[in-house]
């Protein structure tokens, strides 16, 4: 169990990464989530195609991958569309309300029992999102689209969880990033025309972040997130992704100084939102299991 809670914050480190690489990669959010895809994809097919370990499954379980597949995409482009609206650190702020939606969804789509306990923690960190919204109205509109990045995230993060034995972590990643490239490339034309942009090609520099987000942050971040989700809830891993946050907003601070452009209401968002993270980690480490 420790080894999974290990892996998992790994992984939580390299996400909140991610934040910071959105505002470095002067793509648009649909064109560099389009990117991350399709580089990860091409490495996980070379790398599992050498190795011989792209396992078979069922076709309707393909299916199936393919449509999860398409809600982290979606996921994606929400979340950098929120970074680059607003800013990298309103963007994974708003991130956090995904452990009031997994609270929600889970008992819905599992057999998961309903928890006021994960109900309550998780609005504690909706509440630190709305102090955030009300008295800043500078970022209300990069918010919304966080706190749409954060109820995808929840409902690709419950529908993994009940997915996650179908096959090994890397062959699972594969197929479901497979679906997000193919939903994305199919959406790419209407997008671009309602999203134009002056050139649709990253630049060297671009490409260079784009193979750290890809490599790193996205190829050995999923596997590990993949290898502690078969151990952890889906709650769990939602409300320690709250860390996320944590994380990037100190990168933030420190390479882009966004500390000199929010207001005190941010600072009392984010306190709430990280008492409930440690709220939950101790009621985890408390039961022995997770």
């Amino acid at each position: 169990m420790k080894q999974a809670l290990i892996k998992l914050h790994i992984s939580v480190f390299l996400a909140g990464f991610t934040g910071i690489l959105g505002k470095l990669i002067t793509l648009n959010e649909g064109l560099l989530v389009w990117y991350r895809i399709m580089l990860t994809v091409a490495t996980l097919f070379i790398w599992l195609s050498w190795k011989k370990t792209i396992t078979r499954i069922p076709p309707s379980s393909v299916w199936k991958l393919l449509g999860i597949g398409s809600l982290i995409a979606l996921h994606w482009v929400c979340f950098y569309a929120s970074i680059k609206i607003a800013n990298v650190s309103i963007g994974l702020v708003c991130f956090a309300s995904v452990g009031f939606f997994t609270a929600i969804l889970e008992p819905l789509m599992t057999d998961k029992k309903f928890s006021w306990q994960e109900t309550g923690l998780g609005l504690i960190s909706l509440l630190g999102i709305y102090l955030i919204f009300h008295f800043d109205p500078r970022y209300q509109t990069g918010i919304l689209f966080g706190i749409a990045s954060a109820v995808l995230g929840a409902l690709f993060s419950v529908l993994n969880k009940k997915n996650v034995e179908v096959a090994p972590a890397p062959t699972l990643m594969l197929y479901e990033l497979s679906g997000g490239l193919l939903v994305l490339t199919i959406l790419m034309p209407l997008y671009l025309y309602y999203f134009p942009t002056a050139y649709i090609f990253p630049t060297l520099t671009d490409l260079g972040w784009l193979l750290v987000l890809s490599w790193f942050c996205t190829v050995l971040g999923m596997d590990l997130m993949l290898q502690a989700l078969k151990k952890v809830s889906a709650f769990t891993q939602n409300l320690t992704l709250n860390l996320e946050p944590v994380y990037g907003i100190l990168l933030a601070f420190i390479l882009f100084k966004e500390n000199e452009n929010l207001k005190n209401s941010f600072y009392l968002g984010f306190a709430l939102i990280t008492f409930s993270v440690v709220l939950q980690m101790l009621r985890v480490m408390k039961r022995k299991k997770v």
